[in-house]
């Protein structure tokens, strides 16, 4: 019989989800016990818990991100799956809500309209206009899909895949700079990884025009912060929004929060919601009970 321990602020949803799947051979526990093998649930509440699970076989993640569980020094001894395939349709609409908003100027035209002045200015458009992604995983194939409903084009940046068929040209290793050159729109999706830490600095950030609108919904760890603070403040990009940081939550003091034609979100463009990640769970459950190859399965030594 497998035991599952569910460790997550959701809980009480999860219980209700996976107990109505029905599935074979499968207790639920509140408390970790010596029997518990299978763990579901966030990240920064799986970590403390490592310590009392010995048995531990599988851990199904909430969240694409595994970050917090790739420390070398944690143990390694079970297979850990992450969240796929549920987050593409989510960040697809942050990413296109905040472009349209970037060249509807809406924001700039509520100002107007609060102000009592009438703006007539000629609004942007996205069809012809080039978007770059950082990472073309599920989470981004799903944009580059949604780009063609907005006849963009599309750039893709990867460490060697190319499976998207809405990608109109794939980027590797030292291409980075050809890979920006022109882009209208910049979007990071990159886990969190030490080949991906400042990836956009201030050389990348140099090859981008000045009405390039930076958009990082990975996290926080790929963005130079210092560099993007001087491409923002000095007008060399029109704008950024950033819905992760270095660190979270954003210290008060940071300069992000006066920065100008800088948005911020607060990892709230893609949540994890129950009945999604369930699907998730109960496919990989199946595969798990019937001793299949999981879904979804995190390279410890690549860290997504």
């Amino acid at each position: 019989m497998n035991k599952l321990l569910i460790l997550s602020n959701s809980a009480k949803e999860y219980h209700a989800l996976i107990k109505k799947a029905n599935l074979p051979n499968l207790t639920i526990e509140t408390t970790p016990t010596p029997e518990t093998n299978i763990v579901l649930g966030e990240t920064g509440l799986i970590k403390p818990a490592f310590a009392s699970l010995p048995a531990l076989a599988w851990v199904q993640t909430t969240t694409a991100g595994v970050d917090l569980l790739m420390d070398s020094t944690l143990r390694r001894d079970y297979t850990l799956t992450n969240a796929r395939n549920v987050f593409g349709q989510l960040m697809s609409e942050y990413v296109f809500g905040y472009l349209l908003a970037h060249e509807k100027r809406i924001l700039a035209r509520h100002a107007h309209q609060q102000a009592k002045r009438w703006d007539g200015s000629v609004p942007g458009v996205l069809y012809g206009k080039a978007l770059g992604l950082l990472g073309v995983g599920s989470i981004g194939a799903e944009v580059a899909r949604m780009a063609k409903a907005f006849n963009l084009r599309v750039h893709g940046y990867t460490k060697s895949s190319e499976d998207s068929p809405h990608v109109d040209q794939y980027f590797h290793g030292d291409t980075l700079p050809q890979f920006a050159a022109g882009l209208d729109y910049l979007v990071s999706i990159l886990p969190k990884t030490h080949a991906t830490d400042k990836i956009i600095n201030a050389d990348l950030l140099s090859q981008l025009p000045p009405h390039a609108l930076l958009i990082n919904v990975g996290r926080g760890n790929a963005v130079d912060e210092a560099a993007l603070l001087e491409a923002l403040n000095q007008n060399k990009l029109a704008g950024a929004v950033l819905d992760v940081f270095e660190q979270e939550p954003l210290s008060p003091i940071h300069p992000f929060w006066t920065a100008p034609n800088l948005l911020m979100t607060f990892h709230t463009s893609a949540m994890s919601f129950p009945e999604s990640i369930t699907r998730v769970f109960v496919e990989n459950y199946q595969r798990f009970n019937t001793g299949q190859p999981l879904k979804y399965q995190v390279d410890f030594e690549r860290g997504y």
